[in-house]
């Protein structure tokens, strides 16, 4: 029987992706109950989340669960698959805009496929995470960070496996950070 969230250990990986989890659902719900400037920085805040928790899993997680966890090619293939459909709705998104009257509806679609993914990675992948010793779910949770330290903040559909994050990813995140630089210092000289 597989271990449900709240019975997960607390600490390492596990419960760093965990509060991570949370953290995206706290999110869309500010994106949907705001509008303007405030939806826009929510969107953004959740859109780098998102963009730096999926590249971290593809890179760290997503290979583990493939290598010991009993069908895990089935299970990485499918939450591979989702994250892509998933990037391609989070760009179509950020390209849109939060003030596009199309916004709100396509969000709501977008939220409903990223919450039943959260679900699916805690209900699959993250029991066999919690079975592993204490010492090497604090070290996940260190890779985990450290991917994401250095991961894209925007999506990137098309780049879902761990070698093409370690190709790709790293010119994509200067790109990206670089970007999302420029439209903070921008947004304050227009205050």
């Amino acid at each position: 029987m597989a271990q449900r969230p709240e019975t997960m250990p607390q600490t390492g990986a596990v419960a760093l992706l965990l509060r991570q989890h949370e953290e995206i659902r706290r999110l869309c719900h500010r994106v949907e109950a705001n509008t303007g400037r405030r939806r826009e920085e929510a969107f953004e805040s959740l859109r780098r989340l998102l963009a730096v928790h999926e590249t971290a899993e593809e890179q760290v997680v997503h290979p583990i669960v493939r290598r010991i966890a009993p069908r895990g090619n089935q299970i990485v293939d499918r939450l591979l698959e989702e994250e892509k459909r998933g990037k391609i709705m989070l760009r179509d998104l950020e390209r849109m805009g939060t003030h596009d009257p199309s916004f709100p509806p396509m969000f709501a679609r977008f939220r409903a496929a990223v919450l039943e993914h959260a679900e699916r990675e805690e209900h699959q992948e993250f029991p066999v995470l919690s079975r592993r010793g204490q010492a090497e779910l604090r070290g996940l949770a260190a890779a985990i960070k450290a991917a994401e330290a250095m991961a894209p903040t925007h999506p990137h559909p098309g780049v879902e496996s761990a070698k093409s994050n370690m190709i790709f990813g790293v010119f994509a995140s200067v790109t990206d950070r670089a970007r999302d630089l420029v439209r903070t210092v921008t947004r304050r000289g227009r205050r």
